[in-house]
């Protein structure tokens, strides 16, 4: 290898064209995936305080929302629902009625095209705010699974076009698969939240789904933040029991996760840009202590070249503008 005089690493830098004819990894606007919040309810747009710029939608509200994400080439969008009560079988979880059904309809009418992927979880839905069932004060794996079937299921009824469990209960994705082939849905893919880490990061998010625990943490089911090859295992027995694509939650505070899943498992990676991560870099930017477009762009980058092929975002908006400068 040559060295310094005749190695200059900086030549390939000196001017903008030459710098993207060179780059090594780059975000488009196909990787992004907009996650939305439906609540129960009519003629409801009402900002998240905790991360600006961020709104609970009711589903007749949608509709121009839904027009500016197609607009802006954004393929995909995540839904989390809201309902107006809740109990302890998250029975508005599973209703056809539900207000993620109501959406899935209203999104697949008007724009067709737009993936719909739903979160299935039952925190939202629960009096307890836990992911599962709750027996002795403590989150019944196998009582949940078939509760998080049944509302796989009800999602694919309503038009989802992936289903997306994050309840980190072991087995869920093999008893979602079989309720899903079992009711002729055997071409729904399922993308699992494979390694969904036990994180801070989470805080704005529970604000806006209203899915804070009631008591004691999601611990004992969801990933420990110090452990990396356990995530692996995770994969592993997602990928086993039927999931066609993975996903690392959170993604900035999780980039060796995501590369180490990447070097090992040939599956479409996606990764969630969460919430805490998000409105971070909103409150930074109000206080003038970064340049937004810059530094959103970076953690974009820095997602994808840790391995993401999905980058799951609250930026996807801002960012889908800044990439085709709109």
């Amino acid at each position: 290898m040559a060295n310094f005089p005749q190695l200059r690493l900086r030549r390939l830098r000196c001017t903008e064209t030459l710098r993207v004819l060179v780059r090594e990894n780059r975000v488009d606007v196909s990787d992004l995936v907009y996650p939305l919040f439906i609540v129960e309810g009519k003629g409801i747009k009402e900002e998240i305080t905790s991360m600006p710029g961020i709104f609970r939608f009711s589903p007749d509200q949608l509709l121009p929302e839904i027009k500016d994400i197609t607009e802006l080439g954004i393929p995909a969008v995540l839904l989390f629902g809201i309902p107006e009560s809740k109990d302890k079988s998250a029975s508005g979880a599973y209703h056809p009625e539900g207000v993620v059904q109501q959406a899935i309809r209203i999104i697949k009418e008007s724009a067709p095209e737009l993936i719909v992927i739903t979160d299935v979880c039952l925190c939202e839905y629960m009096s307890h705010g836990h992911c599962g069932v709750v027996i002795a004060n403590k989150v019944d794996n196998d009582e949940s699974l078939p509760l998080l079937a049944k509302t796989a299921v009800s999602h694919a009824e309503a038009g989802a076009d992936i289903i997306a469990p994050s309840d980190m209960m072991d087995g869920r994705v093999k008893a979602i698969r079989e309720a899903l082939d079992e009711k002729g849905f055997q071409y729904i893919p399922i993308l699992s939240y494979a390694a969904k880490y036990a994180s801070a990061f989470y805080g704005p998010f529970r604000e806006a789904a209203q899915s804070a625990p009631q008591f004691g943490d999601r611990c004992n089911y969801q990933m420990d933040p110090a452990n990396v090859r356990e995530a692996s295992r995770e994969v592993e027995q997602d990928i086993a029991e039927g999931a066609d694509m993975i996903m690392i939650k959170p993604a900035l505070a999780y980039l060796d996760v995501i590369r180490q899943v990447r070097d090992t498992f040939n599956y479409p990676l996606a990764a969630y840009n969460v919430s805490g991560e998000y409105s971070m870099i909103k409150a930074a930017v109000r206080q003038g202590w970064l340049d937004e477009k810059q530094t959103i762009l970076e953690i974009m980058t820095a997602i994808k070249r840790a391995g993401a092929d999905i980058i799951i975002t609250y930026h996807a908006k801002e960012v889908a503008r800044w990439l085709q400068n709109k």
